[in-house]
């Protein structure tokens, strides 16, 4: 029973990294489509989130099978109840990526406006932060889910930059706040999915460590300064 217990489980890890690097491939290509402003890229994005999603159900009917069948205790439960949550991040990361493509998809009929703001470090940061989560993920590499964790202010910071040029921009050019609120809600996409990525992560430092560690700020201190 425990040997097909494992196999299951196996499996299991498996789908959730097979969702994980589909999910990657999806946020690379909306990240291409924000850059390009490629419609067609974005609607070929938008028309591929059944796909995700329907990833997501498997892998969710998996974990309650292999809990109804096995009852599964200590280590092997906490794993699956970790799958369970890091499959929902996962499956949110993919509806934001969704939503940048309707904005790109929207964006790309209109004319185009120069904004004094550039995504690309933006979306390069939490695409890095999306990899570098699953990394550690497929490593049961701890120091690289802290560093995860650590890269969440950063975006946070682009996020309110955007905020703040975007209301300074309306101001000089009401005529297009369609377009500029657009751009804000991408800034505000893209920030969701880095925080879904440090979602990731955290369960990655509490599959390892055996501890929860969200909302522990001053252990992530601790961790930056002796990581310098």
């Amino acid at each position: 029973m425990k040997r097909h217990l494992q196999k299951e489980l196996s499996g299991l890890k498996k789908r959730i990294l097979s969702l994980g690097a589909l999910v990657e491939e999806r946020v690379r290509m909306t990240i291409r489509a924000l850059e390009t402003k490629d419609g067609e890229l974005a609607r070929q994005i938008i028309r591929s989130d059944k796909e995700i999603d329907q990833a997501e159900v498997e892998v969710e009917e998996e974990c309650l099978k292999i809990i109804a069948l096995h009852q599964p205790v200590a280590v092997d439960l906490r794993f699956i109840n970790i799958v369970i949550k890091i499959n929902n991040d996962l499956e949110r990361v993919g509806d934001e990526a969704v939503n940048i493509a309707e904005r790109v998809e929207n964006m790309s009929k209109r004319l185009p406006l120069s904004f004094p703001f550039d995504f690309t470090a933006m979306a390069e940061k939490a695409e890095a932060m999306l990899k570098n989560s699953l990394d550690a993920l497929v490593n049961q590499d701890v120091d690289l889910a802290y560093e995860v964790c650590l890269g969440d202010d950063e975006v946070d910071r682009m996020n309110r930059t955007i905020y703040d040029k975007v209301k300074a921009a309306i101001k000089k050019q009401p005529d297009r706040v369609a377009y500029l609120l657009s751009l804000m809600l991408i800034g505000r996409h893209l920030e969701r999915i880095a925080d879904h990525a440090t979602n990731i992560a955290e369960e990655v430092i509490y599959m390892i460590e055996g501890k929860i560690f969200r909302h522990r700020k001053e252990e992530l201190k601790s961790f930056d300064q002796s990581s310098e």
